[in-house]
C-alpha cells in the first residue's frame, strides 16, 4: 500500500511551504507501508532556532489555509526538533545537528520516496546559455528564432 493520493498532496503542499522559507534537505518519505498512525513523513532542515520556527509557522499557516489543521505539536519551545502531526502527514522540522545526528532518512531507508521538487528552484540543466530560462514554445520557433542550439537547420530550408 502507499500513501493516499490525499496524505501525498498535504506532504507535498507542507514541503513546499518549508522550501519557501529556506529549509534545507526537503524530503517526503512514504512511511504507510510499515506504519499504521501516518502515511508520510515530511523532512526539513534549518541551520538555527529561529528559522526552524519560521518553517513551522509557515507550514502550519500554508495548510490551514487549505482547512488543514495539526492535531498535536511538539517541540515547539526548543524548536531544536519540532514535530506537526496532520495525522495523515507528520512533518519533521529538525535543526541541521539533531537531523544529522537522528538521520531518519537512515532509519527509514527501506520506504520509498514521494519526488519533490522545490517550484522556487530553477531545474537544473534547464537553463539556456544566456542563463534565461528557455522558451515555453515548440521546436519549431526554434528554429524560426535562428536558435544556434537548435539541429542545424536553419529557417527557410
Amino acid at each position: 500500500m502507499t500513501a493516499s493520493a490525499e496524505a501525498r498532496d498535504t506532504a507535498l503542499l507542507a514541503a513546499q511551504a518549508a522550501a519557501d522559507k529556506l529549509a534545507t534537505d526537503v524530503s517526503i518519505v512514504d512511511v504507510s507501508d510499515r506504519l499504521a498512525i501516518t502515511d508520510a513523513f515530511v523532512l526539513a532542515s534549518a541551520p538555527n532556532e529561529r528559522q526552524v520556527q519560521s518553517i513551522v509557522d509557515e507550514v502550519e499557516e500554508r495548510l490551514r489555509q487549505h482547512g488543514i489543521k495539526p492535531v498535536r505539536r511538539e517541540g515547539v519551545n526548543e524548536a531544536r526538533w519540532v514535530l506537526l502531526d496532520f495525522v495523515d502527514v507528520v512533518v519533521h522540522v529538525q535543526h541541521a545537528e539533531e537531523r544529522a545526528y537522528y538521520a531518519l532518512e537512515r532509519l527509514w531507508k527501506d520506504c520509498p520516496t514521494i519526488p519533490f521538487v522545490d517550484r522556487a528552484q530553477p531545474a537544473t540543466g534547464q537553463q539556456t546559455p544566456t542563463g534565461n530560462p528557455p522558451p515555453d514554445d515548440t521546436a519549431d520557433d526554434d528554429h524560426a528564432a535562428g536558435d544556434p542550439s537548435s539541429d542545424g537547420e536553419t529557417a527557410g530550408r
